[in-house]
């Protein structure tokens, strides 16, 4: 019972406690009002630090989702327009395999060739003129750009995408002019060895990037642009780099040949086909008789039929024509007495006569040829120039074939290199829009995976920041019930001092 009128405890003691419901009652208005658990650092410090953190991380994730699709756009623009030039580069392989037939007339082939060159500009256009948000993607500046996917720092995927103009769009290219090489007095087994026309496993080297290919050859066999060529395409690890050889020899004797009339002793010419220095036949012609270019002709297709052989003569215009499928020609000629016979006649760029009783020989190689779509290396040492008979030189890298240099169909020859061409192009186009599609997998998954985190992060930011309503709404209704009762007690604390005045009467 209050004794004192100048202080009055019981109504102090009910103000505060007032004060303190009413401050707890509209924070809990307050967090009813907007949603949120915390509308400031006071309802709970560590808990809006880490709820912010999290709200950042899941703005970011967004912004990522909106990058990663801006990046799908890109690739899907630059391999819509791969997609026309590869229709491009159809037409003009079929074109060029028009090109390579003989019966067309020079006219015919100079029109084939200006359509060629049409759609050459035409790719070229489309590859100067693709862009994304005035950003170049397939004239060779979209190197090494970046991404942002992801919510933090340096979180970004690269994109490169190769230029597809007509002057860098091609193919990487080793092609070597097989040589040939004779002497009237030595046999073939000495000539290949003079003249460093066979392969030696001791100083020799095949490799083309960094693969060995030495296998394919035996020692002391004649060098044969087929085997390598054969080599090449079996190797699994060359054809997974893409790299692809092709071989053709044709040889045309340097000089038109004159019926050689055969004397005492005869005329034997072992002929040779492929790397083996064993004969594959021999022809062989008795004293007294000729032999004209028709005779030859006839015999050595027989001769090639019956072994089963990729040769074929030909005549053309009076001279001598031996053909393979890129196979080592070789001839051994021994000539008795009274008969002279030219080499000059037989092989191309061969020169000498055999005459006497002595024994000549003469050797063309082929022409290989080593196409990819990337750049790749080789050492040839010992087996090309300056020595050997593959004419390249004997180490380097692949020379870059252009689409705009060197897509020409004016002779056969040209039309059959260019097919060739197109085709390693077409897989590097390819090979560009394989590249395309996968970037565009890799962003689909990122964008699934940030939609899903920005859920899970806003969960996590939500269980911290926003209010749980029912417990909420149960602590309002606690606080307006204790500012209801309190208010009562005030009013009863504030009559105790009257009391007193019962002393005083």
């Amino acid at each position: 019972m209050a004794l004192r009128i100048n202080y009055n405890f019981q109504a102090e003691f009910g103000h505060v406690n007032i004060l303190k419901t009413e401050r707890n009652l509209n924070t809990s208005l307050e967090r009813l009002e907007t949603g949120y658990r915390i509308n400031s650092a006071k309802d709970d410090a560590a808990g809006l630090f880490i709820a912010d953190q999290l709200n950042l991380v899941a703005s970011a994730l967004d912004q990522g989702v909106r990058n990663s699709q801006d990046g799908i756009s890109a690739a899907q623009i630059a391999e819509t327009s791969l997609a026309q030039i590869y229709d491009k580069l159809v037409t003009i392989y079929t074109k060029a395999e028009q090109a390579a037939n003989d019966t067309n007339a020079s006219l015919n082939r100079k029109a084939l060739q200006g359509d060629i060159n049409q759609l050459i500009d035409a790719i070229d256009r489309i590859a100067k003129a693709t862009e994304f948000n005035g950003k170049k993607l397939l004239n060779g500046d979209f190197k090494n750009q970046y991404i942002h996917y992801g919510p933090r720092a340096d979180q970004k995927l690269s994109i490169s995408i190769d230029s597809a103009t007509a002057a860098d769009l091609g193919a990487y290219a080793v092609k070597g002019d097989g040589q040939s090489t004779s002497d009237a007095t030595k046999t073939l087994s000495s000539l290949i060895t003079a003249t460093d026309f066979e392969y030696n496993s001791a100083s020799d080297t095949i490799t083309v990037q960094g693969v060995d290919l030495s296998a394919a050859f035996t020692s002391g066999q004649m060098i044969d642009a087929k085997t390598l060529a054969d080599a090449i395409n079996k190797n699994a690890d060359l054809q997974a780099k893409g790299i692809e050889a092709s071989a053709t020899n044709k040889s045309v004797a340097g000089t038109a040949f004159s019926t050689v009339s055969i004397g005492t002793g005869g005329l034997t010419i072992d002929v040779y086909v492929g790397p083996e220095t064993t004969a594959d036949f021999t022809l062989t012609y008795a004293s007294g008789t000729s032999l004209s270019l028709t005779q030859l002709i006839d015999d050595i297709n027989t001769k090639a039929k019956e072994n089963n052989l990729n040769l074929v003569a030909k005549d053309e215009g009076g001279k001598l024509v031996l053909e393979t499928e890129g196979e080592t020609i070789a001839l051994e000629v021994t000539a008795g007495s009274g008969t002279t016979i030219d080499l000059g006649t037989l092989i191309e760029d061969a020169s000498g006569s055999v005459s006497g009783g002595n024994t000549g020989s003469a050797v063309k190689v082929g022409d290989l040829t080593v196409l990819s779509a990337e750049s790749f290396a080789y050492d040839f040492t010992g087996v090309s120039s300056p020595t050997g008979g593959l004419g390249i030189a004997a180490t380097g890298t692949a020379t870059h074939e252009s689409l705009r240099a060197n897509a020409k169909v004016d002779t056969n020859e040209n039309a059959e290199y260019t097919m060739k061409l197109i085709n390693a192009i077409i897989k590097k186009v390819d090979k560009m829009r394989a590249d395309l599609g996968s970037i565009q997998i890799n962003l689909e998954t990122i964008i699934q995976n940030n939609e899903f985190s920005a859920v899970q992060t806003r969960e996590a930011e939500s269980r911290i920041r926003n209010v749980d309503f029912a417990k909420e709404m149960a602590n309002f209704t606690k606080q307006q019930t204790l500012m209801q009762s309190g208010m009562a007690m005030l009013a009863q604390a504030n009559q105790l001092p009257q009391l007193v005045l019962q002393l005083l009467r």
